[in-house]
């Protein structure tokens, strides 16, 4: 017997439904995890509202889990049964206590790497990844802007650019959660009420910033642009506030010819090679100690409903695990 989370249709926390479902056995590439652990990320929110839509309804949502791998289809060459493995690019599906999915979207896990931190850190962990080595490199000395630093990719992002040389500088929406992103390798916190541009203003003694990670989408987009030095990057990669309105690009050019993208983890790591390389650059972060991951929430899957009211309500902080059913 095999459960899982699916919606009929799009809404609140109450369209998600714990249902029976069937599980197929693996085709040619495909393996059958079961899951041990689940990830909790604002993207589910996305596809439960109807933001992000599912490929059809009704859908189980969810885009990361952790598990062990029962049985492969012919061909399979990346993974066996038996082996510990997590993934965090999709398709949608993990919401569940067990699924089949393409192997070549699996990766082994270390020994080092529970399956809690593997279901918790591998979307925001490999998010974080790809902000700060591809989209947009930091390097030693700089100083960044990490909005929602006290969620689960921000405070990934505060202690990994710590560690790479940089001086964070993050919002937060409460004094608790401003401690919290301290606590992990943020040098500054900028709370509600204050002038975003301004305090950035003087804490980098005028200089302003060479790069903005934004989470929050429509509240923060137009007083991080105003935080940005000329030729500065703008990286949108989440909506918690809602999506960013339609946007004057002659605006980038006024505020000192800025840069804009809205990078997706789906992008970086559509290639094996790189979703590989990319997940060993995470491990590697995680068991040297220089990225700490917090699973600060837990929930039973089937209550996952909770999990979801909780997120949109910010009242969490670091990363939520949902735990299918013994």
């Amino acid at each position: 017997m095999n459960h899982a989370l699916r919606i009929h249709e799009y809404g609140g926390p109450e369209k998600l439904l714990w249902e029976e479902v069937p599980v197929p056995g693996p085709k040619a590439g495909e393996a059958l995890v079961r899951h041990a652990a689940i990830g909790l990320n604002y993207i589910d929110v996305y596809f439960r509202n109807g933001l992000y839509k599912a490929p059809a309804l009704p859908a189980v949502i969810g885009m990361e889990a952790a598990g062990v791998v029962e049985a492969v289809g012919e061909g399979v060459t990346e993974v066996a049964p038996g082996d510990r493995v997590a993934y965090a690019t999709g398709p949608l599906g993990a919401y569940s206590e067990a699924r089949v999915i393409k192997a070549e979207r699996l990766v082994k896990l270390p020994d080092g790497i529970s399956d809690e931190v593997a279901a918790a850190a591998m979307l925001q962990g490999l998010t974080a990844q790809y902000l700060l080595r591809r989209t947009y490199p930091v390097k030693p000395g700089e100083t960044i802007l990490v909005h929602a630093a006290a969620g689960g990719v921000g405070l990934i992002l505060c202690q990994w650019a710590k560690a790479l040389g940089c001086t964070v500088i993050g919002t937060a929406g409460t004094e608790g959660k401003a401690e919290l992103a301290r606590a992990h390798g943020a040098a500054h916190v900028i709370l509600p009420g204050e002038d975003l541009a301004a305090r950035v203003k003087a804490i980098t003694g005028g200089a302003m910033l060479p790069v903005v990670y934004d989470s929050v989408g429509r509240d923060t987009f137009m007083p991080s642009l105003d935080c940005l030095a000329p030729l500065g990057m703008m990286v949108s990669y989440g909506n918690a506030s809602g999506p960013v309105p339609p946007v004057d690009l002659g605006l980038l050019a006024a505020k000192g010819s800025l840069y804009v993208t809205r990078p997706t983890l789906a992008s970086y790591t559509a290639k094996r090679a790189d979703l590989v390389a990319n997940a060993a650059d995470l491990f590697d972060a995680v068991q040297s100690g220089a990225v700490r991951v917090l699973v600060n929430q837990h929930w039973p899957l089937r209550e996952a409903a909770d999990a979801h009211r909780a997120l949109e309500a910010r009242r969490t902080t670091g990363s939520t695990v949902l735990l299918p059913a013994g």
